[in-house]
């Protein structure tokens, strides 16, 4: 697979843990920050997706409105939690 190099200042304790990591998983730095990275694109990826999802579901009309949000969020802080209606 073809690479690119990425350049980044990154904090100094930062910087630093990524050196400890390194050294305790017998890895190169290299190898931590791509992981890192991908990890991070992944989650964002997915989050995205998430999101247009969700916005499809209000277009749709797929809510809940706010009292029985209220009413659920409510039941928790009671410690009587009633089952989410869907």
């Amino acid at each position: 697979m073809a690479t690119k190099v990425l350049t980044a200042h990154v904090p100094l304790p930062l910087a630093k843990s990524v050196d400890r990591l390194a050294l305790r998983l017998d890895r190169s730095r290299g190898w931590i920050v791509k992981q890192a990275l991908s990890a991070w694109v992944d989650q964002e990826e997915e989050r995205h997706k998430l999101t247009l999802e969700a916005l499809a579901d209000a277009d749709a009309g797929r809510v809940i409105d706010h009292q029985a949000v209220q009413a659920w969020a409510d039941s928790l802080a009671a410690g009587k939690r009633k089952p989410t209606s869907r």
